[in-house]
């Protein structure tokens, strides 16, 4: 609720109460309790929207809006069994410095769904992607993929054992709430260093050559922990095409399967993490 407040703010939409939005969240899930799917491999999706409902054309600061909220069964995202294909081309560009890609504006999504367009046909033609991952900037920054947010866990530089994901803070990507929550498990654990750093094609590209990465994942709210089997790399501009295939449905260290399970367990209560969950009493 306060990620879509900051969002109503950068787009000059009014703001709302936080607890009024959770107890009609609630009222909703009563009235759809007979939706929520009995089985841990489908669940009950909840997209809360805010938009605005001036009575007059123009573009300015919104003075009227309406909250509103609906829910969807929703399953597997992916095919976890082979792993996600990613189409890395900086020609595809989602969000920019100076932007809105921090926030869950509706204008992030629009530009993607071409680009969404054109990977099937990639994908058709080539057997390959499912998604495009994000690049920016002349270094290629890695910054997210498709709707999601990514992580890499590899053997750093300095030889150490670390997961790394891209910062919030450069304003490209949205901080998303399963990647914050993949954070916190991974710094809980302590099994490996946890870094919210950028990292570049280039550096990528390095590392699974010297076969350092271990693992590669997405996360996201419909998608929760997806595994990351390959990325296309293609750069017209630096004359690269390359097909870096990572090894994260073998690895040892099953990082993937063992957050997955983590919040999948959360999810449906078999883990109790009261500062992740609302019960919601029905009728």
């Amino acid at each position: 609720m306060e990620r879509m407040r900051r969002t109503a703010r950068r787009a000059t939409l009014p703001d709302f109460n936080t607890r009024e939005a959770l107890l009609l969240i609630d009222e909703l899930i009563r009235i759809d309790a007979d939706m929520v799917p009995k089985t841990d491999k489908a669940s009950l999706y909840i997209r809360p929207m805010l938009f605005a409902t001036d009575q007059h054309l123009g573009i300015g600061e919104s003075m009227q809006a309406k909250w509103a909220c609906f829910t969807a069964i929703t399953g597997s995202y992916f095919n976890y069994d082979r792993g996600i294909r990613l189409l890395a081309d900086p020609e595809m560009v989602r969000s920019w410095k100076g932007g809105v890609g921090q926030y869950k504006m509706g204008c992030n999504y629009a530009p993607t769904i071409f680009v969404g367009k054109l990977v099937s046909r990639i994908m058709a033609a080539m057997q390959g992607c499912d998604q495009a991952m994000w690049l920016s900037g002349e270094d290629r920054l890695v910054t997210e993929a498709g709707a999601m947010n990514l992580f890499m866990l590899w053997t750093n530089e300095e030889n150490e054992l670390e997961l790394i994901t891209p910062p919030t803070d450069s304003g490209l990507l949205l901080p998303g709430i399963t990647r914050q929550s993949v954070v916190e498990l991974a710094r809980e654990w302590d099994l490996m260093k946890v870094s919210e750093t950028n990292f570049t094609m280039d550096q990528l590209v390095r590392a699974v050559q010297e076969q350092r990465v271990h693992e590669f994942f997405v996360s996201g709210t419909a998608a929760n922990v997806g595994p990351v089997s390959e990325i296309l790399y293609c750069d017209k501009e630096r004359g690269v095409k390359e097909n870096l295939v990572i090894p994260t449905m073998s690895s040892k260290m099953q990082l993937v399967k063992r957050l997955n399970k983590t919040l999948s367990d959360i999810h449906y209560g078999r883990i109790e993490k009261k500062e992740w969950q609302r019960i919601v009493e029905l009728n």
